[in-house]
């Protein structure tokens, strides 16, 4: 197959980026033609893929932003047709065959009182939403919560929403399996949109259990020190706030807290199984289904302080090892393979 890509930023450099990049390698491991069309490509190009460049916009107003690149990415491919390719876009833009949904639909501003949908840019963001799911002959979501979104705010699309394709997860360092000391042992916590990701609750939740396990550590990845010291001011000792990481090392926590108040898929989550760390995880999260019940537990956010408290202390007192979490980039490619066959027949 030919397959051409759309993103904004092609290379390891988010979640999403993250998605396109491995898995635009795996297929063409898998022997496709593909290419990319993007803004611009902030890493090393991989072998076997061409990439073509359209050059780096202003980003705000970022609704405008937006619309630029897609009439950047039309007025490309009239310049440079590409008859018999499937396009597969991850962005606003009007012109593919197959598009991914990343986060949650802009559509959710509908719920909002009438005086925060009266502008332009939020005619034009669901103009441009609208669009991207009208011109798709499949629209592939990355987690249940977005595809139950999208029908929800989109009815008349749900025939071609398909099953959402998850990310993968790349090996990293295995967390040995130890016994956790009864008055400690170490909680991590990673998510650089900390208040979203649910940092304040995760600290109650640590303070609570310190009563019963005074040694106990927190480790908080993402935010700068600035940014959330002052969340701590109650705290004489135990916590480390490591900021900005480019490899968490998750097989240093002896379980992963992720309360988000929303989180459409939620990568942390899948690299702590990777790492056999177990989780302690809101429902509002994506991954949330890859969560067995020999993984960690998921939690409604109307559960209790003490419900969470006991969730992490129990993952702490746990004999058995956590199995690891596997889901190599191939699978994705595979996933979308099939895809591909439908749009093709």
């Amino acid at each position: 197959m030919r397959l051409l890509h759309i993103v904004r930023r092609y290379g390891p450099v988010g979640g999403m980026e993250r998605y396109v990049w491995e898995t635009t390698k795996e297929l063409a491991r898998l022997g496709h033609e593909v290419q990319v069309l993007c803004e611009y490509c902030p890493a090393e190009k991989p072998d076997g893929i061409r990439v073509h460049e359209l050059g780096k916009m202003f980003y705000r107003p970022r609704w405008l932003y937006y619309w630029r690149f897609g009439r950047r990415v039309k007025g490309w491919l009239s310049e440079h047709p590409h008859p018999g390719w499937i396009i597969h876009s991850h962005e606003r833009v009007g012109v593919h065959d197959v598009t991914t949904f990343h986060g949650p639909p802009f559509a959710s501003v509908r719920e909002k009182p009438w005086w925060k949908k009266i502008s332009l840019r939020v005619a034009m963001q669901l103009y441009m939403e609208r669009r991207e799911l009208r011109v798709a002959k499949c629209i592939v979501p990355n987690s249940r919560i977005i595809a139950r979104q999208l029908a929800h705010y989109y009815p008349e699309y749900a025939e071609k929403i398909t099953s959402p394709v998850v990310p993968g997860v790349l090996p990293g360092a295995l967390r040995t399996h130890r016994k956790v000391p009864l008055d400690g042992g170490v909680v991590g916590f990673v998510g650089i949109e900390w208040k979203r990701k649910g940092l304040p609750f995760a600290i109650e939740i640590v303070e609570q259990l310190r009563s019963k396990r005074p040694g106990l550590e927190f480790f908080v990845v993402g935010p700068l020190q600035e940014e959330v010291q002052h969340l701590f001011s109650g705290w004489p000792r135990g916590y480390w706030l490591l900021g900005r990481c480019k490899d968490v090392s998750y097989d240093e926590f002896d379980v992963l807290l992720h309360p988000a108040r929303a989180e459409p898929y939620g990568m942390v989550i899948a690299e702590a199984m990777a790492a056999s760390v177990p989780v302690v995880i809101s429902d509002a999260c994506g991954a949330a289904d890859e969560v067995t019940s020999d993984a960690g537990t998921v939690l409604s956010l109307s559960a209790s302080l003490d419900a969470w408290v006991d969730a992490v202390d129990r993952q702490l007192l746990r004999d058995a090892p956590v199995p690891r979490y596997e889901r190599g980039w191939d699978k994705v490619a595979n996933e979308f393979e099939r895809i591909y066959g439908e749009v093709q027949r």
